[in-house]
């Protein structure tokens, strides 16, 4: 079980979006990489690889992760959301429905980390402030929208 640089792979077994997974990665491998490169999970975005702009975020047991910088080693035995695990097949979700309807998303490259996040806060504050959204949203970056209508379609969700 290694790869041609002779180190060592190891295998994780995390829940992806409900689905139980068994794979073996290198010690190396970045969550970002093996969602997108492995999975196909393209909704989780790279971006600035720092923890900075939010493109990345998913849910890892249940509260937002950078997954530009977190290993997928970190993600073996948790559970995994992103956003092609929101809603049902053919229908938006409460969040992702709030954000078309309020005009939350412009390019969408943000959407899905915001939507993601959004629902950690909506799990964690049954009726947050905007001052408590404000918060809870520093960690994503839209260069689109100006934040105005994202605010808004998160407090019509409480």
């Amino acid at each position: 079980m290694s790869d041609v640089q002779g180190i060592a792979k190891i295998r994780i077994t995390p829940v992806v979006n409900g689905q139980p997974r068994e794979v073996e990665i290198q010690p190396s491998e970045l969550l970002v990489d093996f969602l997108r490169n492995r999975l196909g999970l393209t909704g989780t975005k790279r971006s600035c690889d720092v923890e900075v702009c939010g493109a990345c975020t998913v849910l890892l047991d249940g509260l937002p992760a950078s997954a530009c910088s977190t290993l997928a080693a970190d993600a073996d035995g948790r559970e995994v959301l992103t956003i092609e695990g929101v809603g049902e097949e053919g229908k938006l979700d409460r969040i992702q429905q709030a954000f078309v309807d309020h005009g939350a998303l412009q390019c969408g490259f943000c959407t899905p980390g915001f939507v993601l996040a959004v629902r950690a806060l909506l799990a964690l504050h049954e009726k947050p402030s905007e001052a408590t959204i404000r918060h809870f949203l520093r960690g994503n970056i839209c260069r689109c929208t100006g934040y105005v209508k994202i605010i808004e379609a998160v407090k019509s969700l409480v």
